[in-house]
Order: structure tokens, then sequence, then C-alpha cells
């Protein structure tokens, strides 16, 4: 019972004071401390109370030395207890708690004085190993709680030692200096923490230390770990962290890199022992493609053959390589697709198979999946044909040189015209039956040089990439409808009517195309066919990236084991566990992709901050006008200003406000 004139002990601050109770008001004790100030706490703030009431009409000085006194005492008297041996006294008594006084009288023997019953509960509260303070009575830890606590101080202990160590060191690397582990042994896993830290925020298992060290480091800016990875070379200056984000795989599995190293040349001799595949080497097939591409997944041929037109799309026969079952195959589910950023590209398949063994290399024989259409002279389909075969390209041909070809020289390449000429036809017919065509320019980033990012906008709709584009169509088209003629589970893409329709014919502005794309249906994947309104076609899928994509892969397969003989390979139910996962992948690997294009337009962006540039007014809404930034093609919008009204097809300038890739903020005004 705590009653006016008893001495009682309390903490605050994590500190321990003596206090003289003047009063009690019912709820609270009114107190003046050892220090002179008074206070009111409530009981459950008063850890002990003196036995001895002492006289309350002292004087304030009196009252103080008394105090003052008291607790002198107690921190001496603190010092000499040993709370080790009074645990191991009262562990063995298997009693989960006592009375303070009752161990204290083990530590002090005889009659117990205030002071003395008051040390040994500072005691506990100063070393929590072996005993804890609770409702009045002081609980007995057991032999495994005192270990474990004792584990905990210790690594309390080193983790101070890291941030009084590492935030000096994090401060050095900042500021550019040198830091090996030999200075500091902790560096890489430290730099591991802070990795993690900055690409998943609070679901990092150091996420608070790292906090506490980069404070600590005195390194509040919202990159400033960032900064540090790039200093201590962890990270490039521009590093995709889009991608470490999604965790879209970069580095091949040991299983995987293992059977890339032992999938050897194609023998010629071992493909033609298969009566099944058919010996296509002597035809004039060619490639055409960008410059800088080193993974060829299709090359062409053509025949005149008077009233008829032979169109040959021979497609690299990535499953002869690659079985359902192997490793290489999981790999390409998981990554579901190659990913091409400024900066380089990641393979879906290892380079030792993408750019060469599968990879249809001019002069090399290769095995093949081709696509042997026969057209009349005004592109009707007249019958057509899939065959395993083994082809070999005789010419590797640039986008460039067969415009140049088809625009200047054009009568040296008569394969070529008659080509061009075909998929002219191929493509009004796709247009005369609904298709959209949405081929707004590529945009081209050039990262070479960091501190100056290039942009051109390069067009893709070129004869040499219309030829391309609409005999891949023209093959993948026929590969569909021979699936479905077979009633054969596939994976088939889809797309329903756009919402609005705004462009028809060939030709149509980047206004109008712009806006179109805004109207569209979303696509979809389906094991059975389905009308693909975009592109005015029946029925279509993909096959003719295999190297590239792991659904024309998995058509590939379904493709190769029917025209074989050997019946369906893919059952309906694998086509749609198929369908769910590459939908996934996909959206992981598009939104990558989608989000590095961003970063590096802003970074292309980032100079011109506080100037205007040239935009197209695409749409208008009741609240905002959507634009496009003419010279690099990327959307944004404004608030409506009812004092500059525009329309649509209109191209203003707007001021760049802010930008900054690494927050991803772009904020322009009128």
């Amino acid at each position: 019972m705590i009653v006016p004139g008893n001495i009682v002990e309390y903490i605050e601050g994590g500190k321990f004071f003596c206090a003289l109770v003047i009063e009690d008001t019912g709820t609270r004790f009114r107190l003046l401390n050892q220090n002179g100030r008074e206070l009111n706490l409530p009981a459950s703030r008063i850890l002990l109370a003196s036995s001895m009431r002492h006289d309350l009409k002292l004087s304030r000085t009196d009252q103080l030395h008394l105090l003052k006194t008291a607790s002198e005492s107690r921190s001496r008297l603190t010092k000499d207890i040993a709370l080790i041996e009074i645990w191991e006294l009262a562990v063995q008594e298997k009693q989960p708690s006592f009375p303070a006084d009752f161990l204290a009288e083990l530590q002090f023997g005889g009659k117990l004085t205030d002071d003395q019953t008051a040390a040994f509960l500072r005691a506990v509260f100063t070393d929590r190993f072996y005993f804890k303070y609770k409702n009045g009575m002081v609980m007995v830890h057991t032999p495994e709680q005192v270990e474990q606590l004792q584990h905990q101080a210790q690594k309390e202990q080193e983790k101070e030692a890291l941030l009084n160590v590492g935030a000096q060191y994090l401060l050095k690397i900042y500021q550019g200096a040198d830091v090996t582990t030999d200075d500091w042994p902790e560096l890489p896993q430290v730099l591991d923490w802070i990795a993690e830290y900055l690409l998943t925020g609070n679901e990092a298992e150091q996420a608070d230390l790292v906090r506490q060290l980069l404070k600590k480091a005195a390194l509040n800016g919202p990159h400033d770990g960032y900064t540090v990875l790039v200093q201590a070379g962890v990270w490039q200056r521009d590093e995709n962290l889009a991608l470490l984000k999604a965790k879209q795989p970069i580095v091949f599995s040991a299983e995987g890199l293992h059977q890339a190293k032992n999938i050897n040349e194609p023998d010629v001799e071992e493909l033609l022992a298969d009566p099944g595949r058919k010996d296509l080497r002597p035809l004039n097939t060619f490639t055409i493609d960008a410059l800088s591409t080193r993974d060829y997944d299709d090359a062409l041929h053509v025949e005149d053959r008077g009233d008829t037109i032979r169109v040959g799309i021979h497609i690299a026969d990535v499953a002869y390589f690659i079985g359902p079952r192997d490793p290489l195959f999981a790999e390409a589910m998981e990554r579901c697709t190659s990913l091409y950023f400024p900066e380089g590209h990641i393979p879906m398949l290892p380079t030792s198979l993408s750019q060469y063994v599968c990879s249809l290399v001019k002069d090399k024989p290769r095995p093949a999946m081709s696509f042997l259409i026969n057209l009349d002279r005004q592109g009707n389909i007249i019958n057509s044909s899939i065959a395993r075969s083994v082809i070999q390209v005789k010419r590797r041909l640039s986008y460039m040189e067969v415009d140049e070809i088809l625009t200047k020289d054009r009568n040296s390449e008569p394969e070529l015209l008659l080509l061009n000429r075909l998929s002219q036809q191929l493509q009004q017919k796709r247009v005369d039956n609904g298709a959209l065509l949405l081929s707004l320019p590529d945009v081209n980033i050039d990262v070479r040089d960091p501190d100056n990012i290039k942009v051109r906008l390069m067009p893709v709709d070129t004869p040499a990439r219309t030829l391309v584009s609409e005999l891949m169509i023209l093959a993948n088209s026929v590969a569909a409808a021979y699936l479905a003629g077979q009633e054969a589970p596939g994976l088939f893409r889809s797309q329903p009517p756009p919402r609005k329709r705004i462009i028809s014919g060939i030709h149509n502005s980047m206004q109008d195309i712009a806006r179109q794309r805004r109207f569209l249906s979303r696509g979809e994947l389906t094991i059975h066919p389905k009308t693909h309104s975009g592109l005015g076609l029946n029925c279509y899928t993909t096959v003719t990236s295999p190297i590239r994509r792991f659904l024309d892969l998995i058509i590939q397969h379904q493709l190769a084991h029917i025209i074989s003989g050997k019946g369906i390979l893919f059952s309906g139910d694998e086509c749609k566990t198929f369908t769910g996962l590459i939908g996934q992948k996909l959206s992981r690997a598009n939104g990558v992709r989608q989000q590095r294009h961003r970063y590096w337009i802003l970074r292309y962006l980032e100079p011109m901050q506080g100037k205007t540039l040239p935009a197209l007014v695409v749409g208008q809404g009741p609240r905002r006008v959507n634009l496009l930034l003419t010279d690099c093609l990327f959307d944004v919008d404004l608030p409506v200003n009812p004092s500059f009204p525009v329309e649509p097809g209109d191209t203003v300038r707007i001021r760049l406000a802010r930008v900054n890739p690494l927050d991803n903020v772009l904020r322009v005004e009128w």
C-alpha cells in the first residue's frame, strides 16, 4: 500500500528515480522526485514503495537530501548484485515467480532495507537475461529463455557495431571512395540487403536495418541507396529495375545450360534419315531482317509458276532440338518470350542455340518447318501444305537492302518484286475483311552514349517490312487453319471488333491510328479458333518465331506431331493450362518491356526539362486532353484548358515541367 511519506521508485526515459509521496488524490499520487520536480503518477507507474514513512513536515531541502541519498545508495548497491547467482538458486526451485524481497534476501541476507530491495529491482530491470518484473512479482526465466535472450543481445551488439562501422563505409562509397571486403568483410552482404530493400521495400528481410544504416550515414535522399549500389559497381547507372523487380529470369539454370552445351550442329544425314523430312536445300531461300538481327527464325522463297505462285515460308525447327520435357522447354515456358531493350536483350533460349544452332544462318543446313503455299495471281490461296524439312539459306538480306531494291532497282530482283506485289494483295484482302493497320513508327532509342541519348522514329510499313509481315501472317493463318481442320486443340489468338471504329483502308494519319488504338478490344488466347478482327482473319495463331516466343514453340510441336502421323501431342486441357501460364508470363514480360521503354524515354527527355516540345492532340474528354509527343511517340495528357481550346489533330507545344526517370515522373504543362 502506498501512502504519503513513502519513498517510491519509478522509471522515466530508461532511468530510475526516487520520489517522495506528497499526496494520494485517489487516482494518482502527487510526488516530489530527487531532482526537485513535482509530478502526478498513477499507481501502475510505481515499481516499489518503501516500508518506512517519512515526515512530510521536513523542509524541501531535507526532502531532496533524503531522496538523493536513497538514490545514491540504491545505485551503489545495484553494482554489487550478481543476478546470475540468484537466478541459479531460484531456477532450481521450479517456481515461476517470487516476491522481490524474497530474491533480494538471497543476495543480501538478514533483514532487508528498502534500499536493498529497490537495488535488486533495479538490477532486474538493468539486466533482463534472468528475471522479469511483472504485476508486482519477479518472474524467473528458464535456461532456454536465458540462452535466447543472450543470443538476441549478442545480435543487437553485432547490429549496433554494423550500424556504426557500416554507416561510415557506405558514406565513403557514396562519395566515390573504393571500399573492399578487406576493409569491411560485411560489404557484399550489406550491398545485397540494400538492393533487396530498393527492389521490394518493406518486404525485404533487412528493411529496418537498411533504413537505419542509410539514416546513420546521413544518406536520406530518395535515391542515395541507388547511388551507393552504382558507386559500388553492383548496379549500372541505368539499372533495369523493372526487370529486377519483376523477377523475370535473366540467367539460365545449370540444367538448361548443360542441355544447350550438348546440342550440336544438326547432321544433314541424320535429319534426312527421317522419311518425313523433305530436302529443300536446293531452294533459293533467303532471310530478310534488321542489320542487328542475330536470331534468324524465318526464311522465304518464291517460285513463279505462271498461273500460280508458290511461296515457301520456312521456320526454324526449334522443336527438333527441344522436347516438351527438356529443361530448356521449362526455361522457355518461364520466360515465355525474348525481351529486347535499347541496351541489349534477354533471349528465351541460350545464345548458342538462338543465334547459332537453331538459327537459319546463311549457308548452314538447318531443320525447318516449311509452309508451302500455292496462290493465284490475285493472291488467293489455292492450296497449302506444311512439311518438316531441311533448308540452307542462300542469301541474307536486310530490310534496308530490300527497300532499296523495291523502290529504286526494280528489275534486278524479280523474286522480291513478286513477293512485294503478293504481300500488297494479301494486305489489301485483310483490310477488305476488316483488318486494322495500326502501324505507328518504331521508336528506336540509341543509348550508346548515356549522356546523349538519341531517339529516331523508324517506319514499320516500308515495303520490306510489309513483305515479311504479310508472309508471316500468311504462314500463321495457314497453321491455325490446319489445326482447326484437324479439330486439334491449339493456342489461337483472337480479338473482338473494336469498341469504336475510326480508321479504314491502308493509309491513315498518325492521329487517327493513335485514336483507334484507344478503342481496341482486348485480345484473347483460346484453345479453339475464333475470329481475329484486328487482322481480318477467321482464325489465327503464331508459329513463325519459335526462337523468341514460347507460344510458337508449342504450336510447332503440335503441328510436327500431327503432320508426322503421331496424332495430337498437347491435349485440350494441356493447351488450356498453357493459355493461363502464357497470359501470366507475357503480362510480366510486357510490363517489364513497357516500363523499360518509358524509363529510356524519360532519360531522353530529362535534359529538356523546362523546354517545350511538339505534341499531337489525339483525343479530348470532358476533363482531359490526350496528346502524343511527336518526336518520341510518348503518351501524355493534360487537363482541359478553357483559355486554350484544341481539337484532335492539332499540333501544339507543351512544356516539360518535371522529368525524373528514377521516380518514373513526367509532368507536363500547357
